[in-house]
């Protein structure tokens, strides 16, 4: 490779940057913290892999946690290069496990037209499920289920092999239920795409061995969030001779609670061979200020692998910190200093506020309202969970897939067909009778329609779906879509309904024609083909849109106020920030106030929003706030707060809400529950203490591991202490 290349690919790099880029270690840990430049380290170091070792694009595994971030990487590595680096595997967990079983779909048992549900049609299927066998909502709660399900693929474990879960085996029995039923109607969701893949390399040496075979670099990004499968999928693809480069911040891991592992960016050098650390310390976003401020609440952590940030930029105005009266002084507050900031030339677009609950936003954006300040909260409904748009996907999915139930059952009587609920519950039965699909229980006549309307809506139904299986085999996906949304009546539905939104659905059924010619001109340039028909593009199709992870459809550059979850803002970064409701109780979070490792992760999530400001940075709290139903009187100031060295801070309006010096016990805190506490009910199981209601109605919130949140009287309930 010409010299030119070498040094473009390292003259823009600090030392540490460099070393990462150009590290030979057989197993390379990279630390990069907040605005450190680890995309770029990524990006330089697969072209050093290339372009000076000789490395094969085919050769190189690049994982990343959004589909967005494995294009960016895809597109900066090819214009580096200066050729297509398509051979090249980039792409989230779930893309590249995606892909592996399309390849592999017999080996890993499954049918060449499996399809992938998402989470709104996987609890539909389990509400299903236990109606059917007459399980009581109460308690086993569906969405206790669905998350006791997903926890359990994410360990790895199936429903056959869970242990020690004696305290409600109705959650082991749903589990099996749901497994049984997704195995008969080739049914995969999100957690089994990487369980299944990992068993398919376990359990096949001829398919490990080709893996072992190809990918003789494996690189991984936001190792930090990795779960305990994904851990699993690394190992088992580790020959012995494959090298890694994990980069991650173990200061920023803050999604524990849907499974990440912080442990496995500790244990990675104890379990990959001749493991080499690098550390990327100086921040290139913010201000020294705010770095100091970060540095000093995060070194609070007692668990850190140790880092420091550090800039050479200026220091930086000092750290802002408000003390309102209430949660409507406090936006009050916050909507005065945007203003300020646009009048002295800011952009709106500059500004988020970020909170730590989303509940918090109603009263935020009640006084930006008011006070005729432009925002948009980050995140939101994407495009593809539309209720029109999932119906029409809904049809889609049957014609590829007649065994599809959810799917199925959604449209079935959409528009209607006279099909209700006793006509579905018949179908239910007959199919569950004949262990077959609801499809097949009606097209082999396994059940008997009383109604003649329900009987010819069937009919109808039916035929309109065969009739479009048959034309996808000869036109095209976008012409395939039109016709369904003809031939079903969709579209005439949808038009039909009342409401200022109506054109607005309209509108967005016929963008999706729009998103299927686009995905089709793609796909048929990235198969080196001139024609497929819609039967070989659709399942790859909707297998994407599920894989897409989606989120704000708007454009950040846009000039607007962003409002914003500290979770939701992790990556991002703004001029002015605003850290809104610092209290204990709402950040840190009521339920993590007593558990270690969970402050921890709270003290994590403080680190990242102070970092996501580059200029000045703004702490608000109130005395008193009106919150989740609850009118707490005395709220103490967040013990981040008193983290932040005091040289940095400028405190304002202070001494009239007097919170600081005292922490009177709040409401939470009286009787013999106190927040936090961990309890057992004899019918609804184990749970967490969450809030008192002592002084109006002696009762108690908990939020049960199984059955959900509930409010009982402790004049009823005979509650226990659990260790």
């Amino acid at each position: 490779m010409e010299e030119h290349l070498e040094e473009t690919l390292l003259s823009s790099l600090n030392t540490q940057q460099k070393s990462a880029v150009v590290s030979s270690s057989p197993s390379l840990r990279v630390l990069a913290g907040a605005g450190s430049g680890k995309t770029r380290v990524l990006v330089h170091r697969i072209a050093w892999l290339i372009s000076e070792c000789g490395l094969g694009s085919a050769n190189i595994m690049a994982v990343t946690f959004t589909n967005k971030a494995a294009q960016e990487m895809r597109n900066r590595i090819q214009k580096m290069l200066g050729f297509d680096a398509g051979r090249m595997w980039v792409g989230t967990f779930h893309g590249l496990a995606h892909r592996v079983l399309r390849q592999f779909y017999e080996q890993a048992n499954l049918t060449e037209s499996f399809q992938i549900i998402d989470a709104d049609d996987q609890l539909r299927l389990i509400k299903r499920l236990m109606k059917e066998q007459g399980i009581d909502a109460e308690l086993c709660e569906p969405k206790a289920a669905q998350g006791f399900i997903n926890r359990q693929k994410d360990e790895g474990i199936r429903a056959n092999s869970v242990s020690d879960y004696k305290d409600n085996r109705l959650m082991v029995a749903v589990y099996q239920l749901y497994e049984n039923h997704c195995h008969q109607a080739g049914l995969i969701d999100f957690a089994e795409i990487l369980l299944r893949t990992y068993e398919l390399w376990r359990d096949n040496q001829e398919v490990r061995d080709y893996f072992h075979d190809r990918f003789a670099h494996i690189l991984v990004d936001e190792f930090q969030d990795t779960n305990t499968i994904q851990y699993k999928w690394l190992r088992i693809l580790d020959s012995g001779m494959t090298h890694f480069t994990i980069v991650g911040d173990d200061d920023q891991s803050i999604y524990g609670w849907r499974g990440a592992k912080i442990e496995n960016i500790k244990r990675f050098e104890r379990d990959f061979r001749d493991g080499e650390t690098i550390r990327l310390e100086q921040n290139y976003r913010s201000s020294a200020t705010i770095l100091n401020a970060a540095n000093a609440v995060i070194h609070n952590n007692s668990t850190r692998l140790g880092k420091s940030l550090w800039t050479q930029s200026q220091q930086g105005e000092k750290i802002s910190l408000y003390g309102a009266v209430n949660e409507i002084d406090e936006a009050r507050f916050i909507a005065e200093r945007i203003q300020k900031w646009q009048q002295s030339g800011g952009s709106y677009s500059d500004v988020a506020l970020l909170y730590r609950s989303n509940a918090q936003s109603r009263i935020l954006e009640q006084v930006l309202r008011q006070q005729q300040i432009p925002y948009k909260i980050y995140g939101g409904v994407r495009f593809f969970d539309r209720a029109e748009i999932k119906d029409a996907l809904a049809y889609l999915r049957l014609i590829i897939n007649v065994r599809d139930d959810a799917a199925f059952e959604r449209v079935v009587n959409l528009p209607s067909r006279g099909v209700g609920e006793k006509t579905l519950m018949n179908i239910r039965l007959a199919a569950r009778q004949n262990k077959c699909s609801l499809w097949e229980a009606i097209s082999q006549q396994h059940v008997q329609i009383s109604s003649s309307k329900a009987r010819v809506g069937l009919e109808q139904f039916m035929h309109a779906l065969s009739e479009l299986a048959t034309f996808a085999q000869s036109h095209s996906l976008p012409d395939l879509v039109k016709e369904m949304l003809q031939q079903t009546g969709l579209l005439d539905y949808i038009k039909r309904q009342p409401g200022e939104r109506t054109h607005l659905r309209v509108e967005n059924l016929h963008e999706l024609s729009q998103a299927c010619q686009q995905f089709e001109q793609d796909f048929l340039k990235a198969a080196d083909d001139e024609h497929l028909q819609a039967s070989e593009v659709l399942p790859q199709f909707l297998s994407d849109i599920v894989l897409d992870a989606g989120g704000y459809e708007g454009d950040l550059e846009q000039d607007f106020v962003k409002l914003m979850t500290l979770h939701a803002a992790k990556g991002l970064e703004f001029p002015l920030v605003f850290l809104a409701g610092l209290e204990d109780g709402l950040f840190p979070h009521q339920m993590n106030l007593y558990d270690a490792n969970a402050l921890e992760e709270e003290r994590r999530l403080c680190y990242v929003g102070i970092t996501r400001a580059m200029q000045k940075l703004y702490i608000t709290f109130a005395q008193k706030r009106a919150f989740a139903g609850q009118s707490i009187k005395l709220r103490r100031p967040s013990r981040f707060i008193k983290e932040i060295p005091t040289d940095i801070v400028e405190a304002m309006n202070i001494a009239s809400t007097r919170p600081l010096q005292s922490a009177p016990r709040g409401i939470n805190n009286d009787g013999p529950y106190p927040t936090g506490m961990r309890v057992r009910h004899e019918r609804f199981g184990d749970g967490t203490v969450m809030m008192a209601d002592l002084a109006q109605a002696n009762r108690v919130q908990i939020r049960f591991d199984h059955a959900g949140v509930k409010w009982l009287s402790l004049d009823y309930a005979k509650l226990e202490t659990v260790d």
